[in-house]
């Protein structure tokens, strides 16, 4: 069965030729969605790789992005793969296995993070500095791993926030330094650090659903170390590489392409669930990702849509009392998300009976038997 490939790309180097190059020997045909790149530099990258290519006037959104990608594929199944995603060997004849089990909507991958990463702990003295009521340790400037710069991707407990080129540590701090350059010496400050484990991380095994309703990703920053490697349901999947076929896109509809980013994948996969269909989570396909390459984890353009999207997800597909608890609950809401909400809570509920007509469950069953299902546990 032909498989097409759709790759949505905004800000594309240095990811998008290496990205194609992974999954052009699986796919039947790629489809880059150049979402209004910065002088056209998705499309020439698509046209060097003989990709088939479909340009956005202007950045319509992660969502209507792959409508459109979807729009144009001709192949029976669909793989969904960010710019900045790489996938192994296999990944796509794994992911089109699992779809022939009755029933499966869509096929999630182990999505690991893209590089091995060096596990550094840093014990420090704890002091205070005037006005601020943090525990602080280390002031960190600099993480290089191999000789090559870590600092945008280190990952971690025990560090806050960047402070325009330095972080400090809360004295007691686990740091995850990707494995850029060559070999596992990691230095921070410039000086030599002991490393405890080197391996990869998950990014994604599947997607939860909390009982809040957020949406999230298993085994986020876990080590790779077998726990896991089943393959098994999962409420949703990740839109960072999914799998699904045609006749499932149909019958389920596109993204909400109102969403813009985030929550889509996981609104489609409700929508799916509430239609009688299933989620598979498949780690014998594995795809690599760099993860918050284009939007920036934690920007505040992030945060927005993730308030904003959730609480809309929610009025398309959860029980009408969940939505207005969660309402309450978030109160008060920034300006912008209030404001944005004022207009789009009303649209999410007329599609919500538009969308039930096509459904078989109810969102009560749904909500029941996965809200909380997979979540981590909350201090």
């Amino acid at each position: 069965m032909p498989v097409s490939v759709v790759v949505v790309s905004y800000r594309p180097e240095p990811w998008l030729e290496r990205c194609l190059g992974s999954v052009a020997g699986q796919a039947d045909e790629i489809v880059v969605v150049d979402n209004a790149s910065d002088g056209g530099a998705a499309s020439d990258i698509a046209t060097r790789a003989g990709a088939r290519l479909v340009r956005m006037p202007a950045n319509v959104g992660f969502a209507r992005g792959v409508n459109a990608g979807v729009g144009v594929a001709t192949g029976d199944h669909v793989a969904l793969l960010n710019d900045d995603a790489f996938a192994e060997p296999g990944w796509l004849k794994s992911a089109v296995d699992a779809l022939r089990e009755p029933g499966v909507a869509a096929v999630s991958p182990k999505l690991l993070l893209a590089w091995p990463y060096a596990t550094v702990r840093l014990r420090d003295p704890v002091h205070q500095a005037p006005g601020d009521p943090r525990p602080l340790g280390r002031r960190l400037t600099s993480v290089t791993a191999g000789g090559a710069d870590a600092w945008r991707y280190v990952r971690g407990a025990g560090v806050y926030p960047d402070e325009g080129g330095w972080r400090w540590t809360d004295g007691d701090a686990t740091l995850r330094v990707p494995l850029l350059g060559d070999g596992d010496d990691v230095r921070v400050n410039g000086e030599p650090v002991d490393v405890e484990r080197v391996g990869d991380l998950v990014n994604n095994a599947g997607s939860y659903l909390t009982a809040h309703g957020e949406g999230g990703d298993i085994g986020y920053e876990e080590p790779d170390d077998g726990r896991f490697d089943t393959a098994t349901e999962r409420f949703a999947a990740c839109g960072a590489a999914m799998v699904f076929s045609v006749e499932t896109w149909r019958r389920v509809g596109p993204f909400a392409g109102d969403f813009f980013a985030y929550y889509e994948d996981t609104d489609w996969c409700w929508r799916a669930r509430l239609a009688g269909l299933t989620v598979r989570y498949d780690p014998a396909g594995v795809v690599r990702h760099v993860h918050a390459a284009t939007s920036g984890e934690w920007s505040p353009r992030f945060t927005y849509l993730v308030s904003r999207n959730r609480l809309l997800c929610l009025a398309r597909n959860a029980p009408a009392a969940v939505l207005a608890r969660e309402l309450r609950r978030s109160r008060p809401l920034p300006a912008g998300v209030a404001r944005s909400l004022v207009r789009r809570l009303p649209v999410a509920l007329a599609q919500r009976r538009r969308l039930a007509r096509a459904q078989t469950g109810r969102a009560a069953d749904v909500w029941s038997r996965w809200a909380g299902v997979d979540a981590p546990s909350r201090p």
